[in-house]
């Protein structure tokens, strides 16, 4: 029973998904790129990077490999190079998704902690080589990934389908490397968004009380458009942290707790409870390439602005085009 449920959420669950996460990364993007949300230029490659790993993760991770591979077995996919490429790319897309929230993240520290770095890192041109450099990194370090899979089978001298070597389950390289991955994907970006984000709103916390005093007591009931500012910065930074490290969460004490029992004690038995907690940690961490740039745009009272402005741009073409049409009829009668 525990299989057959497992199995049934994850297929509805993860269309449902995509079809939400997609168009949502895609509005992002748009609305980002066109540059209207009162945001800075940094800020804006930043989310415009954090919207297009998560769109990434939702075409390459969900669509094609739990989607696609899944329902067509025995399609194009399967090919053994195409499916070795595929599982390159669920992991690079996963990185990337994961780095970019942590180079956000120590772009705001370093804006609202430290004012004399703030005018040289804070740039469009640091922001642009800090995702530059991310990804060129991330797509080398997960070079391995290439070389962990074996074809299942060979039929006509055609590899199909990707398992993990024999081999690579006992090297010691191969472990070294998964445990490196693991902190490195789950538990070193933890420490650091909990560190920056901490340092951060404890910045504005002594800001603020500083800034309090200076106003005096006859102040106290006037509206500080700053104090109002900076309490929506704590809010925003605390939704997308407790956000992504909860999403996250039991993915990475499920890699713990294999890593540190035995990693094939559950190997074909799907209704194993550590099977089935992988199995949720993995559809938590995919839901969490749709949430945080979204919860940002969100607050943000221009990015509404712009998102109604792009919901209503099909309908207002289509008036327009419709009255056009119309006024042409007219004339043409006359």
């Amino acid at each position: 029973m525990g299989q057959l449920t497992i199995l049934q959420i994850k297929e509805i669950y993860y269309p449902i998904l995509a079809a939400v996460s997609i168009p949502a990364n895609l509005m992002t993007i748009v609305i980002l790129s066109r540059g209207n949300c009162g945001h800075s230029k940094c800020i804006s490659v930043y989310m415009v990077a954090m919207a297009t790993a998560d769109l990434l993760v939702m075409i390459i991770n969900i669509i094609v490999y739990h989607i696609f591979s899944y329902h067509f077995p025995l399609s194009f996919l399967s090919h053994t190079p195409v499916c070795r490429f595929i599982l390159y790319m669920t992991v690079v897309a996963l990185d990337l998704s994961v780095w970019f929230t942590v180079s956000f993240t120590f772009d705001r520290f370093i804006a609202l902690c430290c004012q004399k770095f703030k005018t040289k890192y804070c740039t469009e041109r640091t922001a642009a080589a800090v995702t530059t450099t991310v990804s060129v990194l991330t797509f080398l370090k997960d070079i391995p990934v290439l070389f962990l899979f074996a074809p299942e089978r060979i039929v006509n001298k055609v590899q199909w389908g990707c398992r993990v070597r024999e081999a690579s389950l006992s090297s010691p390289l191969v472990v070294a490397y998964s445990w490196f991955h693991g902190i490195w994907r789950v538990w070193l970006p933890f420490t650091l968004i909990a560190l920056f984000n901490s340092l951060t709103i404890r910045r504005i916390l002594v800001a603020s009380r500083a800034r309090r005093g200076l106003r005096g007591h006859s102040s106290e009931n006037q509206c500080d458009p700053e104090m109002e500012k900076r309490r929506k910065s704590i809010i925003l930074l605390f939704t997308i942290s407790s956000t992504f490290i909860l999403l996250w969460l039991t993915d990475g004490v499920s890699f713990l707790t294999n890593r540190l029992t035995n990693i094939n004690q559950y190997r074909g038995d799907r209704t194993n409870p550590a099977f089935i907690a992988t199995e949720t940690g993995a559809m938590l961490k995919f839901l969490s390439s749709c949430p945080n740039t979204c919860i940002y745009a969100a607050t943000q009272r221009k990015c509404r602005e712009e998102l109604k402005k792009l919901l209503q741009s099909p309908w207002t073409l289509i008036l327009r085009l419709v009255k056009n049409e119309r006024n042409a009829s007219i004339r043409i009668h006359f």
